[in-house]
């Protein structure tokens, strides 16, 4: 069955579970949820120590029986039962009390383009044991475009990249259908591993979870004059602590490999377009949407790769929820939909 807005105007939820936050829209109140999406749990007991915000700040720092765990990845549920219980600790007792006496009957998830259906399956299997009776799943990338105030109804090309936590979506749409996308392994996490790989193998350091994010380090601007940068770790052949100045160039030369993924994903699309989509390409440029496109110079660097420009979205972490909340809330009218079937 294809969802059409009609449809998506029934819901009374809409979910958009990613790999480094979940959010959480519902109709006539807005985002009610957006926390990480982690867990953690008693290896020993299988209960519930803490979900969202509380679990993240224990990565790296529990004893031996207690498991910190993010049930999404790349978008994809990964874990059915952790999900639905970090799902049911996050919004239940607030769904509660917005609907005494309306039970919750449908429900929308943001899902990644072209997944395949035991992605599908998963999304719905997690929902529909929160209590929906139905889910209608939707293309994030569509979802994002209209949370973005991209005009994906019009009949002129819009491309829009949205960077996550573990993959990035490249993709064109017009008259609200996606005419080509591509996606790759590459995401903030990816960025990060390098980023860490780069400071562990130049300067033997080693940086806690939560210390400073690595990404700040590698794409902001540096003051004039300064060109290097402060961070503190363990070391690793003394396990000490220490701290090191780092070349920000340097850095910038480690987290080149992952980028150059996403650029060569742009030109693919771009070969995939007609002539007339890529005029229009040139003019309105490349919409920057999810977590990681708030990551300091991400716009210049992809500017200066596809001499394109490149605009990031106004809350880009939020486009897609907000976007489906947009549909459940009958506030767009799109010519076309390519959400995924049920």
């Amino acid at each position: 069955m294809t969802v059409s807005l009609e449809q998506l105007s029934r819901c009374s939820v809409a979910v958009d579970l990613g790999a480094a936050r979940t959010r959480v829209y519902l109709k006539r109140f807005g985002v009610i949820v957006d926390a990480p999406s982690a867990v953690a749990v008693n290896t020993r007991s299988g209960a519930l120590i803490a979900v969202g915000a509380p679990a993240e700040r224990m990565v790296g720092r529990t004893p031996e029986h207690i498991r910190v765990v993010r049930p999404v990845s790349g978008g994809t549920v990964v874990d059915i039962d952790m999900a639905r219980r970090m799902l049911r600790a996050l919004v239940g007792d607030r769904i509660r009390r917005a609907w005494r006496r309306k039970p919750m009957l449908r429900a929308a998830v943001c899902i990644p383009h072209d997944a395949e259906p035991l992605v599908q399956r998963a999304a719905i299997e997690t929902l529909t044991g929160m209590g929906a009776r139905r889910v209608e799943l939707v293309d994030s990338l569509i979802a994002a475009a209209v949370g973005s105030g991209l005009p994906v109804e019009e009949p002129e090309a819009t491309m829009i990249v949205m960077c996550g936590a573990a993959t990035s979506h490249v993709a064109v749409l017009s008259l609200g259908s996606i005419v080509a996308s591509e996606t790759v392994p590459v995401g903030g996490e990816i960025i990060d591993r390098a980023v860490i790989q780069h400071l562990r193998n130049q300067h033997e350091l080693m940086l806690p979870n939560q210390a400073v994010h690595p990404l700040h380090l590698a794409m902001s601007v540096a003051p004039p004059g300064q060109t290097e940068a402060e961070v503190y770790g363990r070391d690793v052949s003394t396990g000490l602590f220490r701290t090191v100045n780092v070349d920000t160039e340097s850095v910038r030369a480690a987290i080149r490999p992952p980028l150059t993924a996403m650029v060569d994903a742009i030109r693919g699309v771009l070969r995939q377009c007609q002539p007339d989509l890529v005029a229009d390409l040139a003019d309105r440029g490349i919409m920057l949407v999810g977590g990681s496109a708030m990551l300091p110079g991400l716009d210049s660097m992809l500017r200066q790769a596809t001499g394109m420009p490149v605009h990031v979205a106004e809350q880009p972490a939020v486009c897609a929820v907000e976007g489906l909340g947009a549909m459940l809330e009958g506030r767009v009218r799109l010519l076309h939909r390519d959400p995924l079937s049920r």
